[in-house]
């Protein structure tokens, strides 16, 4: 009987896009991160990864706060673009939510640059929802239409680093959000395989999330909140039962489509963790464990995966202590 995977701690989450310099300029000048690395892969072992033959990727990692993103520009294939009519309730929807310390400010310099809009404005929860009353929120889209989030913090919610004095506007990533067909389904994946901790949760509905989310009045979705056992970037299930669950993800959709975001999972035994993945069904993308001797990645082992409605999963090995100090 194999014990339970942990998962230990989210380390990036990676969004492939069309233009890397493009988007390193968005999120550095419109969002305040940080450059960390920018390298070149073109290895068997990085295609076997992504399940992509003969790729050639760009790989930007950029950091805010505490978290860090890795945008991923393949320079060999052109990938779909994200659907135009998308909504926050199909099932490819992810956003990361970016924690401010002033709403209004953040929202006014965000509007300098060239977003689209999902919320109609900065929206406040109402006090009715005891879950997540007082928090503010602004969603919008990046230059290639990834979904994202501003999230303010009352000082009875949220982690308490959002509350910490600071004289930054943009403090980090608190969680990253994504779409689910059905919540009991998504728990089995995330807290009973995947060893994260349920957090909380809320049920959001009426007129504040349906300007939120730009949907029909009568939204209903149950939000569950997950961190990996050592806290930190989390995970969001969002389940709308009104209007139900949108479209599925599509199958033929691969890592090099612009839709495509991975979470980076470090887990506790990486060849352990994989093969209960197995036993238990999950959809593979990586043809197996890939092994990394490169001093420029960032970890030694990782296997792509994804969860029951397809978000990407990126499960790898612990860093040892050498690698972290020669990376980040």
């Amino acid at each position: 009987m194999l014990n339970p995977i942990q998962v230990q701690r989210i380390r990036a989450i990676g969004l492939t896009v069309s233009d890397a310099d493009r988007s390193q300029d968005f999120y550095t000048q419109a969002l305040g991160f940080e450059p960390v690395s920018d390298i070149t892969v073109e290895t068997e072992d990085y295609s076997d990864l992504v399940g992509v033959a003969e790729a050639k990727i760009r790989i930007v990692t950029l950091q805010l706060g505490d978290e860090l993103i890795e945008l991923m520009q393949y320079l060999n294939i052109e990938g779909k673009p994200i659907p135009r009519d998308s909504q926050s309730n199909d099932l490819w929807f992810q956003h990361l939510a970016i924690a401010v310390s002033d709403m209004d400010r953040a929202y006014a310099h965000l509007r300098s640059f060239p977003i689209e809009p999902i919320s109609v404005e900065p929206q406040t929860i109402p006090p009715e929802n005891k879950a997540s009353a007082g928090v503010r929120a602004f969603k919008f889209k990046d230059c290639d239409r990834h979904p994202l989030e501003l999230i303010w913090f009352p000082p009875d919610k949220g982690q308490e680093k959002w509350h910490q004095k600071s004289d930054r506007l943009f403090l980090g990533i608190d969680h990253s959000a994504i779409a689910i067909s059905n919540t009991e389904q998504s728990l089995k994946f995330y807290r009973d395989l995947l060893g994260m901790q349920v957090e909380g949760g809320s049920f959001n509905q009426g007129e504040t999330q349906a300007r939120l989310d730009n949907l029909p009045e009568e939204v209903e979705v149950q939000i569950t909140a997950l961190r990996p056992t050592q806290g930190g970037l989390g995970i969001e299930l969002l389940d709308y039962l009104v209007p139900p669950m949108g479209r599925p993800m599509p199958s033929d959709w691969k890592s090099y489509d612009i839709a495509n975001m991975q979470i980076e999972l470090v887990v506790n035994d990486i060849e352990q963790a994989v093969e209960m993945l197995r036993q238990n069904g999950v959809e593979f993308v990586s043809s197996r464990v890939v092994e990394f001797t490169e001093s420029c990645c960032p970890y030694r082992q990782g296997c792509l995966v994804k969860d029951p409605d397809g978000h990407g999963m990126l499960a790898i090995a612990k860093q040892t202590s050498l690698q972290k100090s020669a990376n980040y």
